[in-house]
């Protein structure tokens, strides 16, 4: 049963999520609009996930910025 059926993120993973922003956006535009380190020092997806997936208010913002270029990623799909 489906009990988040508004919840913009429901069924997506941090993976997808973080993945589709780097791809769309890269590295570079990702650190300057979320000033965190796993974006700027020597990134990839793996390390931003271990570090996202550790410090909830980086991966609201993460997700804040996903939810608001939905429509752009979601047509890249």
């Amino acid at each position: 049963m489906d009990h988040q059926p508004y919840n913009p993120l429901h069924g997506l993973t941090l993976k997808i999520i973080v993945t589709q922003l780097v791809q769309h956006f890269g590295f570079p535009y990702l650190g300057k609009e979320i000033k965190i380190r796993c974006f700027t020092d020597d990134p990839s997806i793996n390390s931003s996930l271990k570090f996202l997936r550790k410090t909830p208010w980086a991966r609201e913002k993460v997700e804040a910025l996903y939810i608001k270029h939905k429509t752009q990623l979601a047509d890249e799909a």
